[in-house]
């Protein structure tokens, strides 16, 4: 019979943990706090390297869990890479994450210290893959193409990738990397990038099998304009990009939300679970628009632990009278289960009242 150390034992259960909790996330340019890219800059006063990197920064299933947008406030100390306007990039992810099926990626730049990000490139539908997948580990491991032209030139740009995944919990991802851009234009304008699955922002439902799902969303997000000084603005207009999303030539745009339903928005209490993560969170703009459509024909189901949740965790139990992360429907407002009681109720937003039951609860238009 083969023996095992104590040492033997350990390793292997810190391998097992790591697999169990291992999705996806950028390893070149290095994002803030990454222990993977090896000769990054020294980590800031107070902070420590993020051995979680790979983990979403919301989660439907979890909403005590939230962390604020970059997953990290505070810039290294220097950039990690020197870019310029117009030139070829490659974006690099770890090996050995869990891809969850694909989904809908977004690369973006933002000038205003997070505050707000223009979209620069976009691989829709099939992130991590060619096609269609059911598979959790991805084929795809790096994405290249090249930065706008009209880019502005800083020291202190933010680059990041951010993720919805197409199978699983209905999670947000998102990591970030400080960059130097040196450009010749005062601003640029693209698609704002899409925030959902965060706190009172949209919900975008499992895939299923259909892949369009949430393209709507994508191709309907107004325009806005980011300068090398900092500053940032609605693009004139702000109408939605017209066409297919860059870097996706050939995609036919969606059809418009069917539905008039918003997002069902998490009280302030439960946006953040640690004194940390509020102190960051005062730099980062995580303010929902007032009228955000949810996506698709019918109202985002809460998660189930069903058969096609088989990349995530579970919802938690609470041991009580209801389970942890579902939400009901209490007069015209709403109440969450926390640590399994229900709470008090929290008011949907002007103009709407909550609607559906079970899985399907959400705040529509009155």
């Amino acid at each position: 019979m083969k023996s095992f150390t104590i040492s033997s034992v350990i390793a292997l259960v810190g391998a097992l943990a790591g697999l169990a909790s291992a999705h996806m996330a950028v390893i070149s340019p290095c994002p803030r706090y990454s222990p993977k890219c090896g000769g990054t800059p020294p980590v800031p006063p107070g902070k420590a390297l993020d051995y979680d990197i790979k983990a979403p920064i919301s989660s439907v299933a979890k909403p005590e869990a939230v962390q604020p947008l970059c997953k990290h406030a505070v810039p290294w100390a220097a950039p990690v890479a020197k870019w310029t306007a117009g030139q070829s990039v490659t974006v690099e992810f770890q090996r050995d994450g869990a891809a969850h099926g694909g989904g809908h990626c977004q690369f973006s730049m933002s000038y205003d210290g997070g505050k707000t990000f223009a979209v620069i490139h976009e691989e829709l539908k099939h992130c991590f893959f060619t096609g269609p997948a059911d598979v959790n580990e991805g084929t795809v491991l790096q994405y290249t193409f090249t930065l706008p032209k009209d880019l502005p030139s800083s020291d202190t740009a933010i680059f990041a990738w951010s993720w919805v995944n197409a199978i699983g919990n209905r999670e947000f991802y998102m990591n970030c990397a400080d960059v130097a851009i040196k450009g010749t234009s005062q601003s640029y304008t693209g698609k704002k990038m899409v925030v959902a699955n965060y706190p009172g922002y949209p919900t975008i439902p499992e895939f299923g099998g259909n892949y369009d799902t949430g393209l709507d969303l994508y191709k309907s997000q107004p325009m806005v304009t980011v300068n090398g000084n900092g500053g940032s603005a609605p693009a004139p207009d702000s109408a939605p990009a017209p066409g297919s999303a860059p870097g996706k030539a050939g995609d036919a745009p969606a059809a418009a939300p069917s539905s008039t339903y918003v997002a069902v928005p998490l009280p302030p209490k439960l946006v953040m679970s640690s004194a940390g993560a509020q102190e960051e969170s005062t730099t980062c703009d995580v303010t929902p628009t007032s009228s955000a459509p949810a996506v698709g024909s019918a109202a985002a189901p809460a998660p189930t632990s069903g058969a096609n949740d088989n990349y995530s965790d579970k919802l938690a139990s609470g041991g009580g009278a209801c389970q942890d992360g579902t939400l009901q429907c209490a007069g015209t407002g709403y109440q969450i289960c926390m640590g399994g009681q229900w709470s008090p109720q929290y008011a949907c937003g002007p103009g709407t009242a909550c609607k559906g039951t079970g899985g399907s609860v959400f705040c529509g238009f009155a």
